[in-house]
């Protein structure tokens, strides 16, 4: 498991802080048919004085030859938390690549309960296995 990565936007009067902590996940990667899987647990807190809500996303998932796919939609596993101030959402997904490592980020399409639109940076995060960087 390697460190969290944070970021944080503010604006008007929502301040998000997006953290990621990605896990490489053996019993469901393949290295013989180059199938390599992660899990990544993100957090998304709230620290400013209004309400935000996330309402979409975009992924760029990126393999150690340089292949970005891109992921786009609408919530998040599902959901468009509405996310009060102090409060957090948190959620688990997973992704899949060809390589023994690489990295994503990405994107929060998120808005304020006034209708102000922002965009909430998902910090770039490595999807590494421990012993395949050396």
């Amino acid at each position: 498991m390697s460190s969290p990565t944070r970021t944080t936007r503010n604006t008007h009067g929502a301040h998000l802080t997006v953290t990621v902590q990605p896990t490489y996940l053996e019993e469901q990667s393949d290295p013989s048919q180059h199938q390599y899987a992660w899990s990544y647990t993100v957090t998304i807190e709230n620290t400013g004085n209004v309400p935000a809500q996330v309402v979409g996303r975009h992924w760029l998932i990126t393999d150690a030859t340089g292949h970005v796919e891109e992921v786009r939609g609408l919530a998040v596993v599902g959901h468009q938390p509405l996310i009060p101030p102090g409060q957090k959402f948190e959620y688990t997904s997973w992704t899949r690549l060809n390589t023994p490592h690489g990295h994503m980020q990405g994107t929060y399409f998120c808005m304020t309960e006034d209708a102000h639109w922002f965009d909430a940076e998902i910090p770039v995060f490595m999807l590494a296995r421990a012993h395949s960087l050396h």
